[in-house]
């Protein structure tokens, strides 16, 4: 006799959100307008080889790398957005995935991208302990803990490693805050979209 599984709605959901987080960032690459680091250094590397980009390999995604993604695309047959996600790259790769350094790999190759933003202790408003009660200092990044839960130790091109310990209000999905010892560094970072490599 055949048994047969019956498997709940809820139940198949929870195996999908299983699955999709067990591989949600291996392999995966978003290169746009404003993004910065190792990635953006490999793409742009790669159109230079091939005669789309006049430029340097700085790892910053400006207008030119741009515009070189969308003529890439459009003479590819691709969906012209100026964006490198996986499509892109395997077109650009002859079908290679992309994959993070081995720095990347010491958190199992997860690597999130993050809009940025960056703050201090001598900002308007605010004060000089995080939400877990340490201070507010440079190799401090406040998180959403749905995405990034606290005591998680990451690795952020340029500005090097630092370690979940604040939250902060608007700093929801896929953003962080990133904290530095002075008020004057923290407004020349500004806005940046960024790599996040999880190490722990």
């Amino acid at each position: 006799m055949t048994k047969r599984v019956h498997i709940s709605a809820a139940g198949l959901i929870l195996i999908l959100l299983i699955a999709l987080s067990a591989n949600a960032f291996a392999g995966s690459i978003l290169v746009k307008q404003g993004s910065r680091g190792e990635a953006v250094r490999r793409v742009q590397t790669l159109l230079i080889e091939q005669g789309w980009l006049v430029d340097s390999a700085d790892g910053i995604c400006g207008a030119k790398t741009v515009d070189a993604i969308r003529r890439f695309q459009q003479n590819n047959g691709l969906t012209v957005d100026g964006i490198c996600g996986d499509g892109t790259y395997a077109a650009l790769t002859g079908g290679e995935t992309y994959q993070p350094s081995e720095l990347a790999s010491r958190g199992g190759g997860r690597v999130v991208y993050m809009e940025a933003t960056a703050y201090s202790a001598f900002d308007p408003g605010n004060g000089s302990r995080t939400a877990s009660g340490t201070l507010v200092r440079h190799g401090v990044i406040a998180v959403d803990p749905a995405v990034i839960p606290l005591g998680t130790h990451v690795f952020i091109p340029g500005y090097g490693e630092a370690v979940a310990e604040d939250i902060g209000w608007g700093i929801q999905g896929n953003r962080i805050d990133v904290a530095f010892d002075t008020h004057e560094e923290a407004l020349a970072f500004g806005r940046q979209d960024l790599e996040v490599y999880i190490l722990e």
